[in-house]
């Protein structure tokens, strides 16, 4: 077996924000590449609040995106309005994009079932976020088994971490997609560690891209901290799926620069050399770099941007903790389609005790 298949591999910038490729031909839209930094920026700002927030035992716990920003808002720049997200649980940049209020994102990972009820009819057919492993990808596959057995240009794209991959679930829905070909696009968030587990020791394939290969289906690699890279790949996977040519696995090569989620600690698990390396090629960076390069970006419109994007996500934050909070009982609701006795019964208790704490504090 040869030690590394020749699979396509895409990255158009370095690390310091030069080119080190060919660009494609829409990377002088600088309008374009302005607000795909904008919402880089601000969803790193919106992830260090929602941090904030956790450590101060406002919301419950949460995944950081930090790193993994050009990912998610290539996704969420690239799909159309009535295509279909069914994302993972590091996917608020593309949750945003797509219309969901960053105040529902804080509701979520506050335990309010209403965070996933989204106001904004442009994402109703969304799916919420998939706390289980893999599981996402075949609810996907049954999204595009839909629209392709209703004759609708309609892609359905999900999204998973390296260790996904691994998991049955997944391995069974890129059979599927392929076996049927469906308008599926597959993006593996390759972040380098599956929690505490390194990817070489989680999986021995050369690559995850390769997968697809054993489904019948195109994979290929992109670097996940260039985000040109990320958003062209993006465009064909997603106009193949749309013209009916089938899925396609991106793996964007990315690095977790923060914790798996803000219950783990992996200054425990992870060299510290290793993350100080990955720091020097995180995306957002990389991509203020390429602009500066360019002559579209200087130190008084990053201010400016910056003071923007804060008071954006300060409104979510006001919003969020104004919200009046759902009756206790919710936290057992959308569980069973006919209730069992006994939970019925614990319901009953639960309403009686929230009831009697409520007049305590009065």
């Amino acid at each position: 077996m040869p030690d590394k298949l020749k699979l396509p591999h895409t990255r158009y910038l370095a690390p310091d924000g030069a080119p080190c490729a060919e660009l494609p031909a829409w990377s002088d839209d600088f309008d374009l590449l302005i607000r795909l930094y904008r919402q880089m920026l601000l969803t790193r700002l919106f992830d260090q609040k929602a941090v904030a927030l956790q450590r101060t035992g406002r919301i419950g716990t949460y995944a950081p995106t930090i790193g993994q920003e050009a990912i998610g808002v290539a996704i969420g720049a690239t799909m159309q309005a009535d295509d279909v997200l069914v994302p993972y649980y590091r996917d608020t940049a593309v949750q945003v994009m797509r219309g969901v209020r960053m105040e529902e994102i804080l509701l979520y990972w506050g335990g309010d079932e209403r965070g996933s009820a989204y106001v904004d009819p442009a994402v109703a057919e969304d799916f919420p976020l998939c706390v289980p492993i893999a599981t996402q990808a075949l609810h996907a596959c049954g999204v595009a088994s839909a629209f392709k057995i209703r004759g609708q240009h309609r892609v359905a794209v999900t999204t998973c971490g390296d260790g996904a991959t691994s998991k049955g679930d997944f391995l069974e829905a890129l059979n599927v997609a392929g076996a049927w070909q469906l308008p599926v696009v597959f993006v593996v968030n390759n972040n380098q560690w599956a929690i505490s587990v390194p990817r070489r020791i989680q999986c021995g394939a050369p690559t995850l891209a390769q997968k697809a290969l054993g489904a019948g289906f195109a994979g290929e690699q992109v670097d996940g901290n260039d985000v040109l890279a990320v958003y062209d790949r993006m465009q064909v996977a997603l106009e193949r799926a749309r013209q009916g040519k089938g899925p396609t696995l991106i793996e964007c090569l990315s690095y977790r620069l923060g914790d798996h989620t803000t219950a783990d600690d992996a200054t425990r698990y992870r060299p510290a050399e290793e993350v100080k390396q990955a720091w020097q090629e995180e995306p957002v960076a990389r991509l203020q770099a390429f602009l500066v390069r360019q002559g579209v970006w200087n130190a008084q419109r990053e201010q400016a941007l910056v003071g923007e994007c804060q008071a954006e996500v300060q409104r979510a934050v006001e919003a969020f903790e104004a919200t009046t909070p759902a009756p206790v009982e919710d936290a057992l609701e959308h569980v069973y389609g006919k209730w069992p006795q006994a939970l019925a019964e614990q319901r009953e208790w639960l309403r009686e005790r929230a009831a009697r704490r409520e007049v305590d504090h009065e």
